[in-house]
């Protein structure tokens, strides 16, 4: 007697999670992603004058750690920024930006920049060792392992961020000491 094929089993699917539609959870998704160790940056832009005969143009900063090298020809950057933040704001509107890759021994400057509800941005370059890029008038942090100087190409509106992609304009290595700093686990750390 000929055998009658038998009906494919059933797809095992995972119990819904409060959460997205997907299933995953923000709490879920942050846990996992915190087990990624990333190389910590400091993204700078100045913000000209908004009016000849008004205030100086101001130098602004941010920590970032979803930064990554695109392409080596042309050489090409992404860094993603959160919607609507003072730096994805300055970044629509100003092309030209800069990267300063910190050093473990800059745990401190990292923190500075990451802080919410922070204080004037001409407060946090207060004390801090820069140069300004000549491509670009970003701040350039001394002491960084390497300075790229950046001017955007495309922006990308990815959920709840913005994908920003800069040709780099410059890249310079000082003879910085001292290895990367990382995070890794929700806190900076450094390797060995």
């Amino acid at each position: 007697m000929p055998k009658t094929p038998s009906a494919p089993p059933a797809p095992i699917t995972a119990p819904p999670r409060a959460g997205h539609a997907e299933g995953v959870s923000n709490d879920e998704f942050r846990a996992a992603m915190s087990r990624l160790a990333a190389g910590v940056v400091l993204v700078t832009a100045f913000e000209p004058p908004l009016a000849p005969d008004g205030p100086k143009g101001e130098d602004v900063g941010m920590t970032a750690t979803a930064f990554l090298s695109v392409s080596l020809d042309p050489p090409l950057v992404l860094v993603s920024l959160r919607n609507g933040a003072r730096m994805d704001d300055l970044l629509d509107e100003q092309p030209l930006w800069a990267v300063s890759v910190l050093s473990e021994s800059q745990r401190h400057i990292a923190g500075r920049f990451a802080m919410k509800g922070r204080i004037s941005d001409r407060l946090l370059f207060e004390d801090i060792p820069y140069v300004r890029g000549e491509a670009t008038g970003a701040a350039l942090v001394g002491g960084a392992l390497a300075q790229l100087e950046c001017r955007t190409e495309q922006r990308m509106v990815a959920g709840d961020h913005t994908l920003v992609v800069g040709r780099v304009l410059t890249a310079r290595v000082p003879s910085a000491e001292g290895g990367p700093l990382m995070y890794f686990r929700g806190r900076y750390r450094q390797l060995g």
